[in-house]
């Protein structure tokens, strides 16, 4: 059975903060070092510091990125910079973005979950690593709270919870503008007969992580530990919930953005890279102005190129020269991927990491880690 449950959440206090926009910060896992710069000049609250802060040489046990955000944590709640709400809620959040000269709103809502240690009742669908993982838990074990939160899909066809919700919200608690250019409205809830109703609505669903593997994994252990600590068995224990955004499968605002690999393997001669990957792929070669410096301008154009409603299209980027890979037969997959699903052996992000990645790079799930990162910022 899901659980799920209201709780009090902590926001920014808006007679503290003049400007809320200016306090934002995307997820920890998409943060370059430029983007956190600049969120450490743009407040000296900004929520970035909590998540990722920034790590010294003098950095010791005692004093490190974790133990400085359990300290300002700590201090901008006792400063009333964060406030707690008075009664237990579940918030209602809404995106609004503009994807493909489309404006779209994403709906959701925050709750707590309870976790789920066999994936028996939440699906997921990545591998975790043990980096991101470690670096999670040192952070949970240093505040020993929730300070982002992972985003699960539910299946709800006549999407009711939200009409239900909508119903009800009135003025947003919250109104900001992220990092990302897009509109966050974070509302509050707090009629108990509607909490219920909606407890009891998502009591016999399965979850599918959307985003947020590695948290979800990290809640986990840190349960783990915590169970062993205290030796509170209690299945509702407060180190048993993790706090999520729930969002229906069905939402009609949900899109899927693009996640660019950034690979660095010193070794790899591009020549003999590309040669490999004309056994598999057509290659158009395209060159970028040096003088060009508009990034986010050019990794649109870069987008743009490799759109397509048929067949598997990828960029790779080097040295101011761009490569349009087009994936000549899916069947190579069959003999790459046979033991999987043929619907999995047909997704762009299977081609990529097990024709690219895997077979030609040598890049596996041993050594992943150590030659990718992500990002979701186009100019990066």
């Amino acid at each position: 059975m899901v659980k799920i449950a209201p709780f009090k959440g902590i926001t920014y206090n808006k007679e503290k903060i003049s400007n809320l926009d200016d306090v934002m910060s995307p997820p920890y896992d998409i943060i370059s070092e430029d983007m956190q710069n600049n969120l450490y000049e743009k407040h000296p609250n900004n929520f970035v510091k909590l998540i990722l802060g920034k790590q010294y040489e003098s950095d010791t046990k005692k004093d490190n990125r974790y133990t400085r955000a359990k300290h300002l944590f700590d201090e901008w709640q006792k400063k009333s910079i964060l406030v707690e709400s008075q009664n237990h809620a579940i918030f209602p959040y809404k995106i609004d973005y503009v994807v493909d000269n489309e404006h779209r709103t994403m709906n959701g809502f925050f709750v707590l979950l309870r976790l789920d240690p066999d994936y028996a009742l939440v699906k997921a669908h990545e591998k975790t690593l043990s980096k991101p993982k470690a670096d999670r838990l040192d952070l949970m074990r240093a505040c020993t709270a929730n300070l982002e939160p992972i985003q699960l899909l539910y299946v709800d066809k006549n999407d009711s919870i939200r009409k239900m919700m909508d119903d009800q919200l009135a003025s947003p608690l919250l109104n900001v503008t992220g990092y990302d250019g897009f509109t966050h409205k974070l509302w509050k809830l707090e009629d108990k007969k509607l909490i219920s109703t909606i407890i009891d609505k998502l009591n016999d669903e399965i979850l599918f992580i959307a985003d947020g593997h590695h948290r979800y994994q990290t809640a986990i252990n840190f349960a783990d530990e915590m169970k062993k600590k205290t030796h509170n068995t209690d299945e509702n224990a407060p180190f048993n919930y993790r706090m999520v955004i729930l969002a229906n499968m069905f939402d009609e605002g949900l899109a899927i953005l693009p996640t660019h690999r950034f690979i660095k393997m010193p070794s790899v001669n591009m020549e003999d890279l590309l040669q490999q990957i004309q056994q598999y792929f057509t290659i158009e070669e395209q060159t970028v102005e040096k003088s060009e410096k508009n990034y986010d301008d050019i990794g649109k154009r870069i987008l743009s190129t490799i759109q397509t409603q048929e067949g598997h299209k990828f960029a790779l980027y080097c040295n101011h020269t761009y490569y349009v890979l087009t994936l000549k037969d899916e069947k190579v997959m069959d003999d790459l991927a046979g033991d999987r699903s043929k619907i999995w052996r047909t997704l762009d992000v299977s081609i990529l990491h097990k024709i690219i990645l895997e077979h030609i790079l040598g890049i596996n799930e041993n050594n992943l880690e150590d030659h990718v990162r992500y990002t979701r910022v186009d100019g990066e």
